[in-house]
């Protein structure tokens, strides 16, 4: 479990600080698959995920789940609620046994005149917000198979380690729609499968897929993409 030095908000702090926290915090242990919040629900307390990995997501009004994002200790969680004074905008779910600290509002709120803390503080709703960014993108933009692309090309670790429904649900797909994808691209010798081991055959096909939100073979792809990118920022 991480101390609450290692935590980035909290580790600028000046040391004599940080014991003051460890005991203000109150550590609860959590068994995998335990909510911690749910969507809606208001709280007087900023969470500190100590141990364990989470997942945070939305549920649309037919009861599906869209995840918004898989966080592992060290990680804060309740930056806007706690500030804003609002209802928590996510479900928090344990996908692992883990522990969190719950730290009250009013310890927070006595080191915002500290800069480093504050600053601290700017850097991780920055990271939220980019991370909302990067969802709204994916989720009205790219096809199921561009989501597939685009994961593959960030965290190809990942479908090694994980299960295929729990990837597509980390996509936001249903299981089904995800081995159909899986299948096409070991069709088109994208990608192929050996002893459970997933490796990219053509890495210019899934820039291309990305970027294009189609399958269809390519030339010099990732040069290609990266120029649109770099055109991108141009105009930003």
């Amino acid at each position: 479990m991480v101390e609450i030095q290692d935590i980035p908000m909290f580790s600028n702090l000046d040391k004599k600080f940080h014991k003051e926290l460890k005991d203000s915090l109150y550590i609860k242990k959590f068994t995998k698959n335990s909510i911690v919040f749910y969507e809606g629900d208001e709280s007087d307390y900023f969470y500190i995920l100590l141990d364990g990995t989470i997942k945070l997501y939305k549920t649309t009004p037919k009861g599906s789940q869209v995840q918004i994002k898989r966080m592992k200790a060290p990680s804060t969680i309740g930056e806007y609620a706690c500030f804003e004074k609002a209802p928590f905008p996510a479900t928090c779910e344990f996908i692992s046994d883990g522990v969190m600290g719950l730290l009250h509002f009013d310890k927070v709120y006595k080191y915002l005149d500290d800069q480093e803390f504050s600053l601290g503080l700017i850097k991780s709703l920055t990271s939220k917000v980019m991370m909302l960014s990067s969802l709204v993108r994916k989720e009205t933009i790219l096809s199921s198979e561009a989501k597939v692309a685009d994961l593959m090309i960030e965290n190809i670790s990942i479908f090694n380690r994980l299960k295929n429904n729990e990837i597509a649900g980390i996509l936001n797909l249903t299981p089904e729609t995800f081995s159909r994808i899986i299948s096409k691209f070991k069709k088109e010798s994208i990608i192929k499968v050996e002893k459970n081991q997933l490796k990219i055959l053509n890495l210019d096909a899934l820039y291309i897929i990305v970027e294009t939100n189609t399958v269809k073979s390519c030339t010099n792809c990732i040069a290609s993409f990266k120029a649109q990118l770099a055109k991108e920022r141009e105009l930003i």
